[in-house]
């Protein structure tokens, strides 16, 4: 038996699991917070480090043979010609990078030349947004940016001893805004036009590959984001989709090859295995049920009950939940809407129906517009606080045709880490192929089926289309 260890460090802490090689089953745990300083969206990269520390105490990697790191998305950390950050990392969504997104997109001539060259279009969070940021915002610290990581690429970079390569993966680097998951190659006049000026570029590993080895012979294996890690963890394939059910929402699948798309609806990122998870973002989700909820003066459990005293279809109610405008469909400056209200429908069992069947058929526009482009959709993994409500169990089967499935809890990105890190391990050690990843034990959870009420959820589903369509002609 070997033993390897997953940590994750997300945006406010760090998880580690300690794993057995061969089953993934999890032998110990690590926990530690992110020190809370200065901004949310610049963060001194040491600060991951330190939590590391903690979270690995009290001989937490004793017995380890190898680690994998998965890391938050999109931070950037620019390095200078002595290897010394140039400045606090760069994190999270950053609306400061907003106008940089919309620059970007004219200067390389709209939004289908950048889907053509990268598989998406800039939005504000990404690596090369955030680099346009910076060149016209600190050009000082622009000009001294000579190596541009991301906070995986950079975690790894540190345990191994900062050597002279540098290293990142094809799912991280596929989130940049420049490297193409199609080519699979850098696109460098890109960073140069977000930066100003050329510079360096971590080499991108194959899935299987080593970062490297320590001085103390600990095997570091190529490292990835959290969402290419979680899907990793999850043991997600082809045929398997997962909804992510937080403020915002979020469809992703497994596919076999990139997808570009001109609407940019569709962001193409390649996954921790060698195949690629083309992702739909929606703008609302839970924060519709939330706003429900308090007009309803209830929570979200009671919202879940209230809407199961309702019947498919709320009795006519319909309500678009773009609260926030949208991003699927592209409607940045819409609002929400509430259509087919009467008399009888005017109770709150049905509001609530309604939101829940909102939220969800929003999230089916968007797994639809994968499935229009010959992504396959078998199962879907239903992640996120929500998906333990009950309203959501019943009616998300039926809504997105397929089965459901609700995972238990778990560190699903430390966990894609950890198997990570076993499969550069038996590469090394001559005992798995580059081809095929540890076979561990699948994610316990709930299944749900759509069964005999799917015809009633397709009826659902029209009645939401034909609202939208009403309101929004032509918005796919």
């Amino acid at each position: 038996m070997g033993i390897v260890a997953g940590l994750d460090s997300s945006s406010e802490y760090t998880r580690i699991v300690v794993c057995d090689t061969d089953t993934g089953a999890v032998l110990k745990q690590g926990y530690a917070p992110h020190p809370v300083e200065g901004k949310p969206s610049d963060v001194d990269p040491q600060a991951w480090l330190l939590s590391l520390g903690e979270a690995a105490a009290g001989g937490l990697l004793e017995g380890v043979q190898a680690i994998g790191v998965s890391a938050q998305q999109n931070a950037v950390v620019p390095i200078d010609a002595q290897g010394s950050t140039v400045r606090p990392a760069m994190t999270g969504g950053d609306k400061r990078a907003q106008v940089a997104a919309a620059d970007l997109i004219d200067s390389l001539g709209g939004r289908q030349a950048w889907a053509e060259a990268v598989g998406c279009v800039p939005q504000s969070a990404q690596p090369v947004t955030k680099l346009r940021w910076l060149a016209r915002t600190e050009p000082d610290a622009a000009a001294r940016t000579t190596l541009v990581m991301q906070a995986h690429d950079w975690l790894v970079w540190q345990l191994l001893g900062r050597p002279a390569r540098r290293t990142t993966d094809r799912g991280g680097a596929s989130g940049t805004g420049y490297w193409s998951a199609t080519s699979g190659a850098y696109r460098p006049d890109l960073v140069e036009l977000a930066l100003g000026h050329q510079c360096a570029l971590p080499d991108v590993l194959g899935p299987a590959d080593a970062a490297g080895t320590t001085p103390e012979g600990l095997l570091i294996s190529a490292g990835t984001g959290e969402t290419m890690a979680a899907a990793f963890g999850l043991g997600i394939g082809a045929g398997d989709a997962v909804v992510s059910l937080g403020a915002s929402g979020s469809v992703m699948a497994v596919h076999h090859e990139a997808l570009a798309d001109p609407s940019g609806m569709i962001t193409s990122l390649a996954d921790a295995t060698g195949m690629h998870l083309p992702v739909v973002h929606t703008l609302n989700a839970v924060r519709a049920l939330r706003g429900t909820a308090e007009l309803l003066g209830t929570d979200l459990e009671g919202l879940s009950a209230l809407a199961l005293k309702s019947t498919p279809g709320a009795h006519g109610l319909v309500l678009l939940p773009y609260l926030e405008g949208e991003r699927t469909p592209a409607l940045p400056h819409t609002a929400g809407t509430l259509s087919g209200l009467r008399r009888e429908s005017m109770k709150p069992e049905h509001l609530a129906r309604a939101a829940f069947e909102g939220m969800l058929c929003s999230l089916a526009d968007a797994l639809g517009v994968l499935r229009g482009r010959g992504v396959e959709v078998r199962r879907v993994f239903l992640l996120g606080a929500a998906a333990e409500l009950p309203a959501v169990q019943a009616a998300a089967p039926m809504l997105f045709g397929a089965q459901v499935v609700v995972p238990q809890p778990a560190d699903y990105a430390a966990l894609g880490a950890a198997r990570q890190a076993a499969w550069a391990l038996g590469v090394a050690q001559g005992t798995l192929s580059a081809q095929a990843p540890p076979a561990w034990q699948g994610a316990a959870a709930q299944i749900f089926e759509p069964g005999e009420e799917l015809p009633v959820g397709q009826a659902v589903r029209q009645q939401y289309v034909s609202v939208r369509e009403q309101t929004h002609p032509g918005a796919f």
